[in-house]
């Protein structure tokens, strides 16, 4: 436990309102955890699978009303309503505490209150920050011990210091008439209430190292992203590392744990995942951008993941995973979901809990946004740097979308506020799995439109001026889009490993080696700039050509685009944006 007094005392206020009948400090020891897995198993909680074939694995299912994050209910409370800014949904502090206490008020009664002390980062490391989450769910318990550092030593780091995030979490009734995920940036506060669902409830997920961390970097200096990170090792033995930012469903976990094509590998290129969805980036002494992930483990989207899309995070998930929401298989019990293999189980349970054949329901059999959460060093390409604290220097920075058409395979920033401008306008177009239109530009700068925790204009503005302390050694900026089709339809650029050749040209770039073409947009390379060893016959001259190309009448059309997104910003609207804006607009003449 700890002395600490701010922490003793606010877990007071938080156990005189919700009236648990025990109180749990979590010490992260492995005897603890394996007492609370046993208390789960027994109350089906959670559900022991195979010893042999998925050793220490279980798997949990969440109520059907209660499987993805609710942004329509996720709230940033600032004290003035305009720090919020357009793209978040605004509650008065006052007003929304008194809301959130109401609900959860008596809700741990019969139940216990679990306290767990977590590190985002290496404990320790200067870009380490510290939470504590309280909740009256075992799975959160086990979750959080995976996805983040839990235990006593995460008390020796704070000390007496009151520099860290209070998460309250209830399960109540998991009403989603009455679930709320809110966010107090001024008070490093975070209340979830209502929802059981590991995006909503793991409080280190989104709602601390994005939401909370990016207001504090903000005030701090620094930079909490919505971004992998990616070491890539050259036949020399020299190491260099990317970040880059992605919507979702636009392979960034197959990019961060990418397995280079088949004529690098025998060059001696290898891989190094850092991370999969989080950077907390800082200027280090040596006037670099320097990257940790403040996470500890993975929490992916099952569906799809397969031993040809991503062999890497499949075999992160063979030991010490959960999972949330997949199939059962009653013969061996083991687990599956759609587009694990070609073979789903005829004798098994689906996420629901109802019996399943996969032979012949219409039904699925994981939910589409079914979960594991795995341990980062169960990750065969893990980075020796990973659990160091001192992070990794950044030489490019990546953003990317899902453009059939409009952005070519790979373009250069012109320079730090150009590739801000280029990130402010990342922009996806909705897929048949989206709701609603296909083939509707929707627009995500950095990845991060939902997970801002202030106002986009003020983010836009903290990007400059990080550029500006960065001076000439700030990372390049680039933008891919691995999805352009061509006129019937069809993929053009065969990504995956394959995306590596882009990355090759990237860091060239940076290193002043590689050739390019200035074009209205932007720096783009010449076909024969890109290595195509062995792609000969699958990506003709002449498709590479068009994938590098630009079409300026779309892109006039693009610039009218993000001149009405730029409108919602007001005058919040850094006018570096604008000068960018304009000197597209005049390129494109």
């Amino acid at each position: 436990m700890t002395t600490n007094k701010s922490v003793l005392n606010w877990v007071e206020e938080m156990k005189a309102l919700v009236t648990p009948d025990t109180v749990m400090w979590i010490d992260g020891s492995e005897a603890q955890l394996e007492t609370l897995r046993k208390e789960a198993v027994q109350t089906g909680e959670m559900i022991k699978l195979n010893e042999e074939k998925l050793p220490g694995c279980f798997l949990h299912r969440t109520a059907e009303n209660d499987v993805a994050r609710v942004e329509g209910r996720t709230f940033i409370c600032s004290r003035k309503e305009e720090d919020a800014g357009p793209t978040n949904h605004w509650m008065d502090p006052q007003q929304c505490y008194k809301m959130l206490y109401d609900i959860a008020r008596g809700s741990y009664k019969g139940r216990t209150m679990y306290v767990i002390p977590f590190s985002m980062g290496p404990v320790g490391s200067p870009f380490a920050k510290i939470g504590v989450e309280v909740t009256d769910s075992i799975y959160v318990v086990l979750n959080m011990s995976i996805m983040t550092r839990v235990g006593n030593k995460v008390w020796d780091a704070l000390g007496d210091s009151n520099d860290w995030v209070r998460g309250l979490h209830c399960k109540c009734n998991v009403d989603p008439e009455k679930r709320y995920i809110c966010q107090f940036p001024e008070d490093n506060t975070i209340i979830s209430v209502n929802s059981a669902y590991g995006g909503n409830v793991l409080l280190g997920k989104k709602c601390f190292a994005l939401r909370i961390a990016s207001y504090q970097g903000k005030t701090e200096g620094w930079m909490a992203e919505h971004m992998l990170i990616l070491g890539i090792q050259n036949p020399q033995g020299e190491i260099k590392y990317v970040t880059a930012a992605f919507p979702s469903a636009c392979g960034k976990t197959n990019l961060a744990m990418l397995i280079p094509p088949e004529g690098y590998k025998k060059k001696g290129y290898k891989i190094f995942t850092v991370g999969d969805d989080i950077a907390w980036m800082r200027i280090g002494p040596d006037g670099r951008l320097w990257a940790i992930n403040p996470e500890n483990g993975f929490f992916g989207v099952a569906p799809g993941t397969n031993n040809k899309s991503n062999p890497n995070a499949l075999a992160s998930t063979k030991k010490g995973t959960i999972f949330t929401n997949v199939a059962l298989n009653l013969d061996d019990n083991t687990v599956w979901w759609e587009g694990l293999d070609k073979n789903p189980p005829e004798n098994a349970i689906d996420w629901k809990g109802n019996p399943w054949n996969g032979k012949t329901s219409s039904e699925k059999g994981a939910h589409p946004n079914s979960r594991f959460t795995a341990p980062a060093k169960n990750c065969p390409c893990i980075s020796p740097e990973f659990d160091k604290g001192a992070g990794v220097p950044i030489s490019a920075i990546i953003f990317g979308g899902r453009r059939a058409q409009t952005t070519p395979l790979v373009y250069q920033s012109r320079s730090w506020n150009n590739g801000v401008f280029v990130g402010s306008i990342m922009a996806s177009e909705t897929t048949a799995a989206a709701t609603g239109a296909v083939g509707v530009v929707r627009r995500d700068p950095m990845a991060m439109l939902p997970f801002c925790g202030y106002h986009m204009g003020d983010y836009f503005k903290h990007w400059i001026e990080m550029g500006e302390k960065l001076g000439d050694k700030a990372p390049k900026i680039f933008n891919v889009n691995w999805f352009r089709l061509d006129k019937d339809g069809n993929f053009e650029w065969p990504g995956f490993g394959d995306n590596l050749r882009v990355l090759d040209w990237i860091l060239d770039r940076c290193e002043g080696k590689a050739d390019a073409v200035e074009t209205p947009i932007g720096y783009v390379p010449k076909p024969e700039d890109l290595n195509m060893e062995g792609l000969e016959d699958e990506v003709s001259k002449d498709t590479l050509k068009d994938i590098l190309t630009i079409d300026k009448a779309q892109w006039q059309k693009e610039a009218q685009g993000i001149e009405e997104f730029y409108k919602k910003f007001g005058d919040k609207l850094p006018k570096e944006l604008s000068t960018e804006l304009d000197g597209l607009k005049a390129r494109l003449q």
